[in-house]
């Protein structure tokens, strides 16, 4: 199982994926650290910004895969979030980025998708946010549109080799919805992340068990209250 602790990036400041306050959040390029110091091979990134088209932590997002590279072992870091353009993705490539998320654009420009896919297939994760089996267009706000298995299954007749299946909780007490995931695996045969509502240290546990996945995205914030959960990032990047 491939953990990606996960740094959601708003206004140049790490945040919690519950949108919970943090009295005294760590800067992200404090906690990145902190974690590869720790042992992670890999990092997820998600510019929650540049996903609403509201500015953008691109620089930020620069550094932090600037200062990946400079490490005695290849990290993993998957950078997501406002990702609609080749030059974008051609940024976040050349600074060192291993996979990049493709998630608003699947529904709004299914022609910028395939354009992207002939140019950067083996680098893209076709991203399916959902509640309950069906999708949101607009991420973690809107309302829902068709059913999440429909869009997976677009995405792979895009091209597509990976999917990412962020999980919307009902609110921060919801348990992940390991049913739809494992639906989304079996019905499209490709590798699928999940992410979105692992955030609680009992998630971890719980996806370990989960035979359909092939990796999860966990808050990064969650490894730096309860330092115990780095033994979760054992394994290389691969």
């Amino acid at each position: 199982m491939k953990i990606y602790p996960t740094l959601y990036l708003q206004n140049g400041r790490a945040v919690s994926a519950t949108r919970q306050e943090d009295a005294c959040p760590p800067m992200p390029m404090d906690l990145a650290e902190q974690l590869l110091d720790e042992g992670a091979n890999r990092l997820a990134l998600v510019d929650l910004d540049a996903a609403k088209g509201h500015g953008n932590n691109r620089e930020l997002i620069g550094q932090i895969l600037q200062r990946c590279r400079t490490r005695d072992r290849k990290i993993c870091v998957q950078v997501a979030g406002g990702v609609r353009s080749s030059d974008q993705a051609q940024f976040f490539i050349d600074m060192g980025a291993a996979l990049l998320v493709l998630g608003t654009l699947l529904h709004k420009s299914p022609m910028a998708s395939e354009q992207l896919i002939a140019r950067f297939q083996p680098f893209l994760v076709a991203a399916i946010d959902g509640r309950g089996g069906m999708i949101y267009q607009s991420g973690w706000v809107g309302t829902p549109g068709q059913s999440a298995l429909d869009l997976a299954l677009r995405a792979k007749s895009y091209g597509f080799q990976r999917l990412l299946y962020v999980d919307i909780p009902e609110n921060p007490a919801s348990e992940p919805d390991f049913q739809t995931a494992r639906k989304l695996a079996e019905g499209t045969g490709l590798p699928l992340l999940m992410g979105g509502s692992l955030t609680a240290p009992r998630h971890l546990e719980a996806i370990i068990a989960q035979p359909s996945l092939t990796g999860a995205l966990v808050d990064a914030l969650l490894f730096h209250q309860n330092p115990r959960l780095m033994a979760f990032l054992e394994g290389a990047c691969a």
